[in-house]
């Protein structure tokens, strides 16, 4: 079978799609498919695989893996609700299935339940900055609109507060999960408290701070200055903020690559790849979301073997 045979099998067949977009739409149709669930709709009523009906999405919460995934999702829009100022988009968490957003929760959402799970995961990948995981939160700020911070509704997706290995004090992980995303976003307002935080972190390069300012690089230096600026404020003995996506997301790839060449040193900045966070999670846990995380989100082989002696 040929791959655009494969696209319309499976409803994802979208003209505006890059390389990997293309095969991470069809990986979660097929995973749809395999679940049983309907195929939603985009616009001009067109059916599409990699969405579901967003009643049935909202009322099973079935774009969720687990109890406790689907747990913190409903904590997550109720406190919402309440006023809480978090920007969640209720249609991509519901029933986009190709969404970072819901990505987000079924990577992290058990961590949150299983806060031992989540130390021994997180201080094996940062062993000379995690000794405990104390929570893990989601579209968190500690200050939206606060110019002790940056003065935006910038949010990190995933917050992971944890003790040190030495010595008194907490520090803070705060996480951007990309998955499909090519980083081509309209550039947002530039604000005098970005280059305030940018001067006080000291580790940018000054002739290329306008390449910062601008898609693609924009969004991961204003999360980069909202851990800077939480470090200024002393409540907080450490911090990092890390950019995650899954390896083959070569627009991801080629940005945080630029990014580091506009550093002048990264002690508060790491990339992860889906590849070495789900890898960690099966090294702490034997439990089937961890497979299922892996088959929905990096199954590539699926699709290879679909396609056979047709792959293009």
């Amino acid at each position: 079978m040929k791959l655009d045979e494969l696209l319309e099998k499976f409803l994802v067949n979208v003209d505006t799609d890059n390389p990997f977009q293309r095969r991470a739409r069809l990986l979660q149709s097929m995973w749809r498919d395999v679940k049983g669930l309907p195929a939603g709709e985009r616009r001009a009523r067109v059916p599409l695989g990699s969405r579901l009906p967003l009643a049935l999405a909202k009322a099973e919460l079935a774009n969720f893996l687990t109890a406790n995934i689907r747990r913190a999702v409903r904590e997550c829009v109720e406190a919402k609700a309440g006023g809480s100022g978090q920007l969640v988009d209720e249609d991509r968490l519901y029933a986009n299935l190709l969404s970072s957003q819901p990505l987000c929760f079924n990577l992290f959402g058990e961590l949150q339940a299983d806060l031992a799970l989540a130390s021994h995961v997180c201080s094996g990948l940062w062993p000379e900055r995690v000794k405990a995981v104390t929570a893990v939160r989601f579209e968190h700020s500690p200050g939206r609109g606060d110019l002790a911070f940056t003065g935006d509704r910038s949010a990190f997706d995933v917050f992971i507060e944890h003790t040190l290995p030495h010595g008194d004090g907490r520090g803070f992980i705060g996480i951007e999960v990309k998955y499909h995303e090519n980083l081509k976003v309209a550039a947002a307002e530039q604000r005098p408290r970005y280059d305030e935080v940018a001067r006080a972190m000291g580790c940018f390069v000054e002739e290329k701070l306008p390449a910062l300012r601008v898609p693609p690089l924009e969004q991961i230096w204003r999360d980069h200055l909202l851990a800077g600026s939480m470090l200024a404020t002393r409540d907080w003995s450490a911090g990092l903020y890390v950019f995650l996506y899954p390896e083959g997301n070569t627009h991801c790839a080629r940005a945080v690559a630029a990014y580091r060449d506009c550093l002048t040193t990264s002690d508060t900045f790491e990339t992860l790849t889906l590849e070495q966070v789900i890898g960690a999670l099966a090294q702490h846990t034997n439990a089937t979301w961890v497979s299922e995380l892996r088959d929905r989100y990096l199954a590539w082989d699926k699709i290879d073997a679909l396609l056979g002696d047709g792959r293009r």
